[in-house]
């Protein structure tokens, strides 16, 4: 269910030392005022100057200026975050700046255990949104955990289940500064275009669907487990690189799954949904000694070789 702001941080309870990743902004500053004065002296602030615009460098000016007032100490990391060709500007923008927070983190002066990230509830919805726009599987529809690890770091969203709105308010009892974004209403950007005009709408029609989105993300994150759980077993039991035989006694669906978990978990490769279907269609066709597999997945090739289907990168 939806919550206040102060009992999501009731609630919250990381592993000490922490930072926050801030940007300046109204729900980054509201989680680091809150979690310096609930754990005084055990605080640190990220920040990430992504590059991207001019207003960058006052958003930096600004952070240090908060942080000097709320005696919290502030690291700073400027990266490049233009995205490449084919990739999404929110991707690069995002991979940027978890690998920047995370070497910030490591490289601060106390041993930060937990990373605290400000993304909401209505974050969590424009990220579903996002994903059902794009045709996602189960993972996508999963929207953002609340807790994860990576690179021995424990990173946290403790106000998925606040509103925007909720955090905003209880920033104007505080009487907090913060920063806005100019970017956050270009709607050349789809993720602003939903927060714009659909999730009014939303709000319109259906007043809790945040907390019923958030039970679909939930239903479909449970599905997604037990899914890797059968991948795990049917890799287990046939083998790395997978027998071709072994695999064509699969189910369709079940033999999608393992090819997912299969070439994401061994060869970190992501195959589109035309190239996994055209897989599919090679193995089932995989019939006689001399039929030849050479097939584009991900990055690389998925190729025959002998009795087994293997992927490599030229």
């Amino acid at each position: 269910m939806t919550r206040s702001f102060e009992q999501a941080m009731a609630m919250f309870v990381p592993t000490l030392p922490m930072a926050v990743a801030y940007s300046g902004g109204a729900d980054s500053t509201a989680l680091l005022l809150a979690c310096a004065r609930q754990w005084p002296g055990q605080v640190m602030a990220v920040h990430v100057h992504h590059g991207l615009q001019a207003a960058g460098d006052d958003f930096e000016r600004h952070c240090r200026r908060f942080c000097d007032d709320a005696q919290v100490p502030l690291l700073v990391q400027k990266v490049d975050a233009r995205h490449a060709p084919g990739q999404s500007p929110e991707a690069a923008a995002r991979h940027a700046r978890y690998n920047a927070i995370a070497a910030l983190a490591q490289a601060g002066p106390a041993a930060i255990q937990t990373i605290a990230i400000a993304q909401h509830a209505d974050d969590q919805v424009e990220t579903l949104l996002l994903a059902l726009s794009r045709g996602a599987g189960l993972p996508g529809l999963s929207a953002m955990a609340a807790q994860w690890q990576r690179g021995g770091l424990t990173y946290c969203r403790p106000l998925l289940q606040v509103s925007s709105a909720a955090i905003r308010d209880w920033l104007k009892v505080q009487g907090a500064t913060f920063i806005e974004d100019p970017s956050n209403v270009d709607e050349r950007f789809t993720r602003n275009r939903i927060r714009a005009r659909l999730l009014p709408a939303l709000q319109a029609c259906f007043p809790q669907f945040r907390d019923t989105f958030a039970r679909s993300s939930r239903h479909a994150a449970q599905a997604q487990a037990v899914l890797q759980e059968v991948a795990v077993e049917d890799l287990a039991r046939i083998g790395v690189p997978p027998e071709i035989k072994a695999l064509q006694a699969l189910s369709q669906p079940r033999l999608a799954n393992l090819l997912r978990h299969w070439l994401l978990r061994v060869h970190q490769a992501t195959p589109t949904s035309a190239q996994l279907e055209e897989l599919l269609e090679q193995l089932a066709a995989c019939r006689t000694r001399g039929h030849q597999l050479h097939l584009k997945v991900g990055q690389g090739f998925c190729v025959r070789r002998g009795k087994v289907l293997d992927w490599y990168n030229p």
